[in-house]
């Protein structure tokens, strides 16, 4: 973590824009001097905050292709090899992950696969189907309801440990959300989203979405997918699956039985951009019956149609920008240039790097393991009081040698180390 403070920057260059160019040497040198200086180095081996962001050269490269080519592929007609690389790269991963067929492009049904900007953007997008379906649903059965009335009784759900992003997509969507307790193993079980459910019936409410998370953020716990799919799906309420981090480990069939149920969801997402060396922004999503994100995105002036319209996406209905770079380059890159058995080994590397670091906690009596290991995280803490654990991080972090972030679970506050780096080494 750099050392400098807030505004350390534009002292550091000129108040305006200069009137004649610079030479390239100018602007290279400038990149050590007031760039690198202030970079926080998420690719540091000793980098263990948050989650990691992947990085790998085939990705870079890829990357770098994609600004040359420059194209905005909104429609197919846009760029066809834009919209029809993704199409196929999706179904690629797709099958890497062990998904069903129902969320796959080359099933031959509407299904497919469209790459997000982030999580985040994914679960907006389909709280957005979701609501558009239910919409559609209680309209028949109530014509004589408003949007208004209908919008107003709507209501979602997600575990208390799900990530800030699904309450945010609640704002956005302008829709409640509620946060569930999760059991004393930090996952949602599926009768407390069925209580919920029922419970929100009998209020006159409309239960209308449920996001489960694979790996939460603050401890990497799983909510009980079979469970809660089974809920959904005999209730008729859209699941959206939220598997952010963890979900590059399920190309490891050793690690699939967290996703069981995955096959009642109606949406699924996970971040190739967090574990699986392709760098940011690719945001993996698969939708069974991307008409409701269609319908509710769709419009469609004169400029944007073309001739082969319908017979591939216009991946501009599936998201909320209408531009999109041409990021499935990077996915066919890391893909090939790894291939499936050296992703699966950096994966494996990585979950055995936390079981290490979690057996030299469990040596040192000073130390618990706060939340079971099951992926890249420990979650660990000393003994005794959070004051205790505030001051060690503060010392860890003040030396500016290792970087970690705390989290806070039932007023217990513990220590996140999370395996980041593709250079993270056992010494």
């Amino acid at each position: 973590v750099p050392s400098v403070k807030p505004g350390y920057l534009r002292p550091l260059v000129p108040e305006q824009a200069p009137e004649k160019a610079e030479p390239w040497t100018a602007v290279m040198a400038d990149i050590e001097r007031v760039v690198m200086s202030g970079v926080t180095h998420w690719h540091s081996p000793r980098f263990h905050a948050y989650f990691p962001t992947a990085n790998s050269y085939p990705a870079i490269v890829a990357d770098m292709l994609s600004g040359a080519i420059a194209c905005i592929g909104f429609t197919w007609i846009a760029s066809p090899a834009c919209t029809e690389l993704e199409v196929v790269m999706l179904d690629w991963l797709g099958q890497m992950l062990g998904l069903p067929e129902s969320f796959l492009a080359r099933s031959g049904g509407e299904a497919g696969g469209v790459i997000q900007g982030t999580a985040s953007e994914a679960t907006l997008v389909a709280l957005l189907g979701a609501k558009a379906r239910t919409m559609q649903r209680v309209k028949e059965q109530h014509p004589e309801w408003t949007e208004t009335d209908i919008l107003s009784k709507l209501v979602g759900y997600c575990s208390k440990q799900a990530h800030s992003s699904v309450e945010r997509a609640g704002l956005l969507g302008g829709v409640k959300l509620r946060g569930l307790q999760p059991d004393a193993t930090r996952r949602l079980r599926g009768d407390t989203v069925r209580e919920a459910i029922e419970e929100d019936i009998r209020n006159g409410l409309i239960p209308f979405y449920v996001v489960a998370t694979l790996g939460t953020t603050s401890s990497c716990a799983f909510d009980a997918l079979d469970e809660i799919s089974a809920v959904c799906s005999s209730m008729d309420v859209w699941l959206h699956v939220d598997a952010a981090y963890a979900g590059s480990a399920f190309i490891c069939p050793e690690y699939r039985y967290l996703m069981k149920g995955v096959e009642n969801a109606d949406s699924f997402n996970f971040n190739p951009h967090k574990w699986l060396l392709v760098n940011f922004d690719c945001s993996a999503m698969w939708l069974k019956q991307p008409r409701w994100i269609v319908d509710a995105f769709n419009v469609d002036p004169l400029y944007l149609k073309h001739d082969q319209q319908g017979s591939a996406p216009d991946y501009r209905h599936w998201q909320i920008p209408l531009g999109r770079r041409f990021r499935a380059l990077k996915l066919w890159f890391v893909l090939r240039l790894y291939g499936v058995e050296n992703l699966q080994k950096h994966i494996r590397k990585h979950i055995a790097l936390a079981h290490l670091f979690e057996r030299l906690c469990g040596a040192d009596e000073r130390f618990e393991i706060y939340e079971e290991v099951t992926m890249g995280l420990v979650c660990f803490r000393l003994k005794g009081g959070n004051e205790q654990n505030e001051e060690l991080l503060r010392r860890i972090n003040g030396r500016g040698k290792i970087h970690l972030v705390p989290s806070k679970i039932d007023d217990i506050y513990f220590l996140r180390l999370a395996i980041c780096s593709r250079f993270t080494e056992e010494s």
